[in-house]
């Protein structure tokens, strides 16, 4: 923390050093685990926590299997999670007051970053004056964990001893949430010790703030800051884990600003591995807004996965690597059922440490909505006792699960199609990079770009994705999502994408680049590809990885033959692929391209800062369109192409 902290907290105890107010605040086990690391930055960082947020007892923790331990049985102990009927499963409610009061998702209003005030902010970045930001986050903790006990863990964002690793040290008064954290990320503690004491980390305070029945009441008061000079992330007066689990999308942002640094790339991707001929495996990375075929796309039956959310990519003796940044899924339970995801599905239902959350509890089994099974007919949620038909104090009907936002934590080692790389330090070989968002009636299914420059402007910082009913607004509105990373941004749009191309432009053979549709639609509505299509896009991407099937020349960028996808349909799905169906799929819709790209433009118009680039490639592509419609018309069949 910075220094300021230290200067107003000093009372009785501010005269003391560092290390005797940890004595007097830490037991002997603690205090032991303290000093074997000998990092000053960690005692400073403790010592002004336990000042600022006067917790009645600090545990300190390391990697043992008894620690860990005692975190989940506090959990249950404190009420933050309850025990189910199977073994090693629990489920945990987000508070939840009413519809309109919750904290059941990312508080995106009060997640800002704390700017100096030499340093211009972005207009696109939610922001504070730093010196502000910090007075504010201090007055709100200030004595926030009084009469609780504050957890210290460590843990590593990708593997450990690794050319990824980024040590972190979660402080919490949630044993929820460092539990959870137990669940998602690798142990650090040895990382740290081995690291010695000018090893550099990124930083989590939380207090969870008042409870009322278990649940944060001071919602008003919810705040998270990010202070990118100190790598420290504050969370006050929140339960929920988008807000409190700082390892995940709060260190993304740290992550990112320290990869444009260092010349790497910090992403919301999935990992996986596709499995070619004679045994071969191509590693793919994809980035997919919510509600978009991510989930189902990284557990694709048959194929193997390293990661469902979070990578690191870095090159590495002249090829592109990548890691899992966790080692668990914390995952939207909703709609997951035994057809679409039978892994996930089974290991649900099997005994093994599993965290559910805002599910709906009846006989000490969870249920939730759209997973194949009847719901019963009463049971607890997150607003409490349940039947259907209840609403809360608005008139808004309680949903038997939460909408959106039930979910469930598990570590990634109980899947069978865990992919045996998924540990690897130096990363997995990455050959191609995925983009993919709900588009009805512009996109084809599955799309290859010209070259790195390409793919990262037209696919990825092209990216639109439509809202479903399953969200909140309005339904088929398109919402801009470049690299489905727009949230979780730290550095400028125009700064993220000039680090994107230069990191490819660096490269001597780059992944290729591609994009997918799951979501293209008839005049009726009615989707022009079944779910289980996504097994030969994914194949036909793999053979395009390793020049073993050639490809159409578009405007937008490259497409599949019919002859090579109707002889993978037959191969992976026993079943016939119709040249008419192959020609209603890929057509080139030449008007719906074109007010894409006019509404994309209109975007990066309107921001400063962008890469020249991307207005240019979006001008060439408007341009082969207009070429393309002059000459064949607005709907132009994939076999009337070059």
């Amino acid at each position: 923390m910075a220094k300021a902290m230290h200067r107003e907290s000093r009372g009785k105890e501010g005269n003391d050093s560092t290390w005797q107010l940890l004595a007097r605040r830490v037991d002997a086990g603690g205090l032991a685990k303290l000093a074997a690391l000998d990092n000053k930055r960690i005692n400073s960082l403790l010592a002004e926590a336990i000042l600022l947020c006067n917790p009645a007892r600090v545990l300190v923790c390391d990697d043992s299997i008894e620690d860990a331990a005692q975190i989940r049985a506090k959990a249950i102990a404190d009420g933050e999670e309850r025990p189910l009927n199977m073994g090693g499963h629990t489920v945990h409610f987000d508070g939840y007051i009413s519809s309109r009061r919750h904290d059941q998702a990312r508080d995106k209003g009060n997640t800002r970053y704390l700017v100096p005030a030499e340093c211009p902010a972005a207009e696109e970045l939610n922001s504070i004056e730093r010196q502000a930001g910090l007075a504010e986050i201090r007055t709100i903790m200030r004595n926030i964990m009084a009469g609780k006990e504050m957890l210290v863990r460590f843990f590593c964002l990708g593997p450990t001893a690794s050319p990824f690793s980024i040590p972190c040290v979660q402080i919490t008064d949630s044993a929820y949430v460092a539990h959870s954290e137990d669940l998602l990320y690798r142990p650090g503690y040895e990382q740290f010790r081995r690291g010695g004491p000018a090893l550099p980390f990124f930083a989590m305070l939380h207090a969870a703030g008042r409870l009322e029945n278990g649940v944060s009441i001071d919602i008003d008061r919810r705040r998270i800051y990010i202070d990118t000079v100190e790598d420290l992330v504050y969370c006050a007066n929140s339960q929920y884990a988008g807000n409190t689990v700082g390892l995940k999308k709060l260190a993304l942002r740290l992550a990112m600003r320290k990869a444009e640094g260092e010349g790497w790339l910090a992403e919301h991707m999935f990992l996986m591995g596709v499995h070619g001929p004679g045994g071969r495996v191509t590693y793919f990375s994809g980035a997919y807004p919510s509600a978009c075929g991510k989930t189902s796309t990284a557990m694709l039956q048959k194929e193997t996965v390293v990661g469902d959310d979070l990578a690191y990519i870095r090159a590495i003796d002249g090829r592109v690597r990548a890691v899992n940044v966790e080692r668990g899924i914390f995952g939207i339970i909703e709609d997951l059922n035994g057809d679409d995801d039978p892994e996930l599905f089974r290991v649900l239902n099997s005994a093994g440490e599993t965290i559910f959350t805002n599910v709906l509890i009846n006989d000490g089994k969870p249920y939730w909505n759209s997973m194949g099974r009847p719901l019963p007919a009463q049971g607890v949620n997150y607003a409490g006792l349940w039947r259907p038909g209840n609403t809360d104090c608005w008139g808004e009907e309680i949903a038997p699960s939460y909408r959106g936002n039930a979910r469930f934590t598990l570590r990634l080692n109980r899947l069978a199609n865990l992919d045996p790389q998924a540990e690897e330090p130096n990363g997995v070989p990455l050959g191609g990079i995925i983009y993919g968002g709900r588009d009805s009636d512009t996109a084809v299914p599955v799309l290859e770009s010209f070259d790195w420059q390409h793919g990262i402007i037209t696919l990825g910082a092209a990216l639109e994705s439509e809202t479903t009913a399953a969200t909140h607004g309005a339904q088929g509105v398109r919402k801009f999502n470049p690299m489905a990373i727009l949230d979780f941004l730290s550095i400028p749009l125009g700064r993220y994408l000039r680090h994107y191309l230069d990191f490819g432009g660096q490269l001597e053979r780059p992944p290729q680049i591609f994009a997918t549709n799951y979501w293209l639609t008839d005049e009726q509505g009615d989707y022009l590809n079944e779910k289980r299509d996504k097994a030969v896009w994914l194949k036909w991407m793999e053979r395009r990885v390793h020049g073993e099937c050639a490809a159409i020349l578009g405007p937008t960028g490259f497409l599949p033959r019919y002859e090579d996808l109707s002889c993978l349909f037959r191969q992976l799905l026993n079943k016939g692929y119709s040249r008419q169906q192959y020609e209603r799929q890929f057509a080139v819709r030449v008007p719906q391209n074109l007010a894409k790209i006019e509404r994309i433009g209109e975007r990066y118009r309107r921001l400063t800062g962008i890469p020249q680039e991307v207005l240019s490639q979006l001008a060439d592509q408007r341009q082969r369109l207009r070429d393309l419609q002059r000459r064949k018309g607005d709907l132009v069949s994939p076999l009337e192409l070059p």
